[in-house]
C-alpha cells in the first residue's frame, strides 16, 4: 500500500469513525423531547415563581438552604491566609451554633484542599475543588486528571469540573465523552463528580438539555449551572431547564442525579427563587443536600440575616 493510500485508509476510517460517534449521540438525543423554545421554557419559570415562590419563604426553607450551601471562595487573590480564616469561620460558627444546620461544603481551588482538610473540624462538610482548568477547561485532558488526582490527594471530597464547552458547540461529543470519563474515572464511585455546563455560554435551552444529557450519561452525579466567571452565571429558566432534563433522565434511567446551583447568587430571594423550582420540577426528593447545592459566597450571611432578623456578617 502506498503512503498516499494508508493516508486515505486512515481519513476514511476517522471518517467512519466520527460517523458512528454521531450516530450514537443522535441515537440517544432521540430518547428526549429536544424541541425546546425559550421563551416558553422562560414562561413556564415566571409562571411556577409566581404562583408557588412565596409559600416557601419561611425560616424553615432558609434553614434548609443554609445547609445546601458550598460556601465558595474561587478569586485570583486567594491564598493560604484567607483559605484558612475562611475555613475557621466555618468552624466558629458551627460551635457557637450547635443547633443549627452545617453547611454543605467548602469550595476552593485545588491546591487549597489539604489547607481546609487539615483546618476544617465540623463533620459532614464536603471540601469540593474545581479541577479541570476551571473556568475555561481549556486544557491538556492528562492535566485535568492530574489536577483531579492532586486534588483528592490532598483531601477533596468532591470535583467540579467544567464541559468543554467549546467542543460542544462543535458536536465534537465524543471529545467532551472522552475528558468527563476519565475524570470520573479518577474520581471512583465514592467521590462525587459534577459537571459545570455554563449555560451562559450554552445560551439555548436546547443546547442546555443535550450538554445536561452527555454529562449525566458519562457519569455525573451533579450538574451545575456556572462557574460564576462569566455573564450570565444562572438563572432561574436555565436551571428549570436543566431539572426538566434531570426529571427525564431519571424517568428513563432509574438513576438520580443532583443539581447545582451557582454564578450570581448573592440573596435570599435569589435561593428561594431556586429552591421553588427544584422543589415544583423535581419535587420533595431532591430537597437534601444530597441532591441539592447552591455555591455562593456572599449568600450565607443574607440567609443568616434573614432567619435572625439582624444584619450579619459570619462569613
Amino acid at each position: 500500500m502506498t503512503e498516499q493510500e494508508n493516508h486515505h485508509k486512515h481519513e476514511h476510517e476517522h471518517v467512519q469513525n466520527v460517523a458512528e460517534t454521531m450516530s450514537k449521540y443522535k441515537q440517544m438525543f432521540q430518547l428526549y423531547d429536544l424541541h425546546l423554545h425559550n421563551e416558553l421554557e422562560q414562561e413556564a419559570t415566571k409562571k411556577i415563581l409566581k404562583e408557588k415562590k412565596e409559600a416557601n419563604d419561611t425560616e424553615e426553607v432558609k434553614k434548609f438552604l443554609f445547609s445546601t450551601l458550598e460556601l465558595t471562595s474561587l478569586r485570583v487573590t486567594d491564598n493560604e491566609d484567607t483559605i484558612l480564616k475562611l475555613t475557621e469561620k466555618v468552624n466558629k460558627f458551627s460551635d457557637a451554633n450547635p443547633n443549627f444546620p452545617h453547611l454543605a461544603g467548602i469550595c476552593v481551588y485545588p491546591r487549597f484542599a489539604s489547607i481546609v482538610s487539615n483546618s476544617l473540624e465540623v463533620d459532614g462538610i464536603e471540601i469540593a475543588c474545581v479541577c479541570g482548568g476551571f473556568p475555561s477547561s481549556q486544557t491538556f485532558p492528562e492535566i485535568k486528571t492530574i489536577e483531579t488526582a492532586l486534588a483528592l490527594k490532598d483531601g477533596a471530597t468532591e470535583i467540579d469540573t467544567v464541559l468543554p464547552v467549546g467542543f460542544f458547540l462543535i458536536g465534537d461529543y465524543e471529545q467532551i465523552s472522552d475528558e468527563i470519563n476519565e475524570i470520573k474515572e479518577t474520581c471512583g464511585d465514592e467521590t462525587t463528580l459534577k459537571v459545570i455546563l455554563e449555560t451562559g455560554a450554552l445560551q439555548t435551552a436546547e443546547n442546555i438539555k443535550k450538554a445536561a444529557l452527555i454529562a449525566m450519561y458519562c457519569g455525573a452525579d451533579f450538574i451545575k449551572t456556572s462557574t460564576g466567571k462569566i455573564e450570565p452565571g444562572a438563572t432561574p429558566a436555565a436551571t428549570y431547564t436543566m431539572c426538566q432534563t434531570i426529571k427525564e433522565y431519571y424517568d428513563k434511567t432509574g438513576r438520580k442525579v443532583g443539581i447545582k446551583v451557582a454564578g450570581g447568587i448573592h440573596s435570599t430571594q435569589d435561593a428561594l427563587s431556586y429552591y421553588t423550582i427544584v422543589k415544583e420540577v423535581l419535587g420533595e426528593e431532591w430537597l437534601s443536600p444530597n441532591w441539592f447545592r447552591i455555591g455562593a459566597s456572599s449568600l450565607a450571611n443574607d440567609l443568616l440575616s434573614d432567619i435572625k432578623n439582624t444584619p450579619t456578617n459570619v462569613f
